[in-house]
């Protein structure tokens, strides 16, 4: 159990505690300390992903656990602040179908790929749909507060989630084409 692979157990045990916290939000009257720990929660959870990558590979710590646990914890992050905002009405349901559905092609597409030796880097799309998935949930977190109307907040949230959504299917759509002989090649 090396440092990489502690970071990303790290931010999966944070994953709960940023619900809990994200949970206990009243969005017509939040509380500003709730959305504080919520934010700092989330981007604190979001930094163990890129520094767990850093150190494993920098010092050579790639583990198997690591390849298939951190893109879990990833998955496992988003999804909570997604179905979050979604309690709320600051994220679309159909939003959030398309990125979970997505999550879920590429998961069985890369558990396939394992069970024949093969391990599928991410592709820039996947990198960039990490980033607007991130910038999405952090600037809805932040609309939490009071800073300005609810139905701007609202419509700015929904256009960014949207947005990641966008690029979430696009990063799919880029999976599943660059590793179709993949899929071919599953019994």
């Amino acid at each position: 159990m090396n440092l990489a692979n502690k970071l990303t157990i790290l931010r999966i045990i944070m994953v709960p505690v940023f619900m809990a916290f994200l949970m206990l939000l009243d969005p017509s009257n939040p509380n500003t300390a709730y959305v504080t720990i919520s934010l700092v929660l989330f981007i604190a959870a979001s930094l163990t992903d890129t520094l767990d990558g850093y150190i494993a590979r920098h010092y050579n710590m790639i583990t198997d656990f690591g390849k298939f646990m951190d893109p879990l914890a990833d998955k496992m992050l988003t999804t909570a602040a997604f179905l979050g905002l979604m309690s709320f009405g600051r994220a679309s349901a159909w939003a959030v179908m398309l990125i979970l559905t997505r999550e879920f092609i590429v998961a069985g597409i890369r558990q396939v790929a394992a069970g024949g030796g093969k391990v599928i880097a991410a592709s820039i799309w996947g990198k960039m749909k990490t980033v607007f998935q991130m910038v999405a949930i952090v600037a809805a977190i932040i609309l939490l507060y009071p800073i300005c109307p609810e139905p701007t907040a609202v419509l700015i949230t929904d256009i960014l989630v949207w947005l990641s959504a966008a690029v979430t299917v696009i990063s799919g759509a880029d999976y599943v084409i660059k590793n179709i002989a993949i899929i071919k090649e599953a019994k």
